[in-house]
């Protein structure tokens, strides 16, 4: 997977994150990306809290899909280990980016900035909706599937399942 593939990951992770909390479409019970959040992490974490808080949110957002994905399924939040650990090692110096933290200041920026990352593509389910195969990964057209399927169920107000087959 290239370093452009890796970011269009970590953006749509971090979009996906917000917008699954409690306070956005409640797809998780989590307040990470609260203003309140920063009381309790930054206390903790000083010079780490926004990795804190994307640490947290992948977190949360993984156990949810797990738990309505068959066991070994990949999905956004549960990549193969070498993604996973790429991931790791890039987002210490890209959490704080611009283009990163800008879709966290509405609701509304966050559901444009999934619209830019699903492209023009158009796809609707609920529930667990296959994407791709997992050789696909490496490739942003699948990736966009991903976020296209996101955003279709934001809209339509139901909950998703994106998954790559292996």
């Amino acid at each position: 997977m290239d370093d452009e593939t890796k970011l269009f990951v970590l953006r749509l992770r971090m979009v996906i994150g917000f917008l699954g909390e409690r306070t956005q479409f409640n797809w998780w019970t989590t307040g990470f990306f609260e203003s309140s959040s920063n009381f309790f992490l930054e206390p903790i974490y000083t010079k780490t809290s926004a990795l804190a808080q994307y640490h947290g949110v992948v977190e949360a957002a993984r156990r949810v899909h797990d738990e309505h994905l068959n066991v070994g399924s990949y999905h956004l939040f549960r990549l193969p280990e070498e993604v996973e650990h790429a991931l790791h090692v890039l987002v210490p110096t890209k959490i704080e980016d611009d283009l990163i933290c800008d879709a966290f200041k509405s609701k509304k920026n966050a559901l444009e900035s999934l619209k830019n990352l699903a492209g023009s593509n158009t796809m609707t389910g609920e529930g667990p909706v296959v994407v791709g195969k997992i050789e696909d990964l490496g490739s942003i057209k699948a990736l966009q599937k991903t976020a296209v399927a996101y955003l279709m169920a934001f809209e339509e107000n139901v909950k998703a399942y994106p998954y790559f087959m292996r």
